[in-house]
């Protein structure tokens, strides 16, 4: 395989793994937001508010994963290395 294809890989990889924590992050967080409502329903307001707050610091992780991903598919700064190296 050659280097483009690797980086192919491994972008794909850098976004399942991504994807895959911070969706089992909101998920997590969601279940304890609605077990804390079912608890104290007088206290909605306060929980939701959080709980939007935490979701989107959970999905700020997963747009810093695509970005890291595109930085590797497009702008890629070690490319003239890595082929380098291969060519020895």
């Amino acid at each position: 395989m050659d280097f483009f294809s690797w980086v192919m890989i491994a972008a794909g990889f850098g976004m399942a793994i991504g994807s895959l924590g911070t969706g089992i992050g909101q998920g997590l967080a969601i279940k304890s937001a609605l077990e804390g409502v079912a608890r104290n329903p007088g206290a909605s307001g306060k929980i939701l508010t959080t709980m939007m707050i935490g979701l989107a610091m959970i999905e700020s992780l997963a747009i810093y994963v695509f970005v890291v991903a595109m930085i590797i598919l497009f702008a890629n700064p070690f490319k003239d290395v890595v082929l380098d190296l291969l060519a020895k």
